[in-house]
């Protein structure tokens, strides 16, 4: 037997199911491995959000950068491609949607994520692109 971990264990979640959800995770994969100022990323959010993605986009970033800053740990991110998610990306996605009506539940989720207290500023960043995805979500209805 090997000692290797399972594919199962590696990447525990399927990927999310609402298109947009899927969408922000590939932002966010091609943000934390080439760079906040990926140009696939940018496609990404130019195609999810149309002629109005500069703010959520610039929104993604901070929460990216900020988020970066304030963690003491390594956060499990899949390739591009993978077909399932980390547990980390799925704390990521679910921060990203609790922060703008549940802020307190956001920030436990990121404080535990990133094993830092000091989640201030990703958290500000993730509530405002949560307000921004809501907008989106209710102008497509």
């Amino acid at each position: 037997m090997s000692d290797r971990p399972s594919t199962a264990n590696l990447l525990p979640f399927p990927l999310p199911e609402s298109r947009a959800d899927r969408m922000v995770l590939v932002a966010m994969r091609r943000m934390a491995a080439h760079g906040i100022r990926d140009a696939h990323a940018a496609m990404v959010m130019l195609d999810l959000f149309g002629a109005r993605f500069r703010r959520p986009l610039v929104l993604l970033r901070a929460f990216m950068l900020d988020f970066a800053r304030a963690s003491l740990r390594s956060i499990k991110i899949a390739p591009c491609c993978s077909l399932r998610m980390t547990e980390d990306e799925g704390r990521l996605l679910e921060a990203l949607r609790l922060a703008a009506h549940e802020p307190a539940l956001a920030e436990d989720l990121l404080a535990r994520l990133s094993g830092s207290p000091c989640v201030c500023e990703p958290l500000s960043a993730a509530a405002v692109f949560g307000r921004a995805l809501e907008e989106w979500e209710l102008a497509r209805a």
